[in-house]
């Protein structure tokens, strides 16, 4: 029920991803008349591949998350949390508050074993295809074991979702040089070196969209601030191209000619197909769209949580992480 658009984007959304994967079985939780209603717009009802959980309350997107924790134990986020911790659903999938469905997941889930403070993952596209950052904003202030925590989860997620046996890691930092940074990331690289990830060092910001990594770790301030920028610089690029396209009637026959290729560039880049953040670290699989997704974006995000069930994500980050504890023992 929640981010910009609700039942007019999920249900839809819902019923495209269950059009392409017949097999898969998705619960619509929230207000049921309401929902009913947005599935017969769309010529569709409950059935064995739709259902609908009833949730009498939802969480603004303006809410505090201490306050949604507290009064809203009937929301649609609260509800479809619920229904993952009891087994009944595998993963969550919202385009809500962020703050409160990472209170919320943490509240019911718990942390896995070993995992200090969870953490939000997404995909970036790069010049090679695309790289996992984390955190992105849920831990502000991260010491370096915290850190060394984000290494294992962003490499043993991509590891399982992309398929690369070793993915390489990379610390985000201000130089590549090992003088340079703060003594916590200093702290964290020398633990990444000793792990058994396969850490490659410093990277700098503009190696995120070169692609020089599988996986950058980062706090949640730096890495929101970086994913901010990310965001503003695409959309001043867009504004850029779009008058400098508009300006004549020769560059609108520039425009034209080119539209094919522009077309390919904009595919390449659009935000819409890496939709789907993940707050990996939880016991359990937990999944946040864009607030603003549109019908395509919040279909990706639904297909991010049909992989990361598929491959069994955080068992695979439990298991590495026992594994890790056990090497630093030793």
């Amino acid at each position: 029920m929640g981010g910009d658009h609700g039942p007019s984007v999920v249900v839809p959304a819902a019923l495209s991803v269950i059009k392409e994967r017949p097999t898969l079985k998705l619960i619509l939780v929230g207000d049921y008349d309401v929902l009913v209603a947005e599935l017969r717009k769309h010529g569709a009802d409950v059935g064995p591949n739709i259902l609908i959980h009833h949730a009498s309350q939802r969480v603004e997107m303006d809410e505090l998350p201490s306050v949604a924790l507290r009064t809203k134990k009937d929301s649609s986020m609260r509800v479809a949390i619920n229904l993952v911790q009891d087994g009944t659903a595998d993963a969550c999938v919202s385009a809500g508050n962020t703050g409160a469905l990472m209170a919320t997941a943490r509240f019911v889930l718990k942390t896995l074993p070993g995992i200090d403070r969870p953490a939000i993952i997404s995909t970036l596209p790069t010049m090679k295809g695309h790289t996992r950052v984390l955190d992105l904003g849920a831990n502000v202030d991260s010491s370096a074991d915290v850190l060394l925590q984000f290494a294992v989860m962003g490499s043993v997620l991509t590891q399982a979702v992309d398929n690369i046996a070793m993915p390489t890691v990379g610390l985000l930092n201000i130089g590549e040089e090992e003088m340079k940074g703060n003594e916590r990331v200093k702290e964290a690289s020398r633990l990444l070196a000793a792990s058994p990830i396969n850490y490659v060092g410093y990277v700098e910001g503009d190696d995120i969209f070169k692609g020089t990594v599988d996986v950058v770790v980062c706090d949640g301030f730096v890495g929101n601030v970086a994913l901010k920028t990310t965001e503003g610089v695409a959309k001043m690029i867009a504004h850029f191209m779009r008058e400098a396209f508009s300006k004549n009637i020769f560059t609108k026959c520039v425009a034209l000619i080119a539209s094919p290729i522009l077309t390919v560039i904009k595919n390449r880049i659009d935000p819409r197909r890496y939709n789907g953040a993940s707050f990996v670290g939880l016991n359990g699989i937990v999944i946040k769209s864009h607030g603003s997704a549109d019908i395509f974006a919040f279909a990706n995000a639904i297909n991010e949580a049909v992989h990361e069930v598929n491959k069994a994500v955080p068992d695979k980050i439990s298991q590495q992480l026992e594994r890790l504890l056990i090497k630093q023992a030793g």
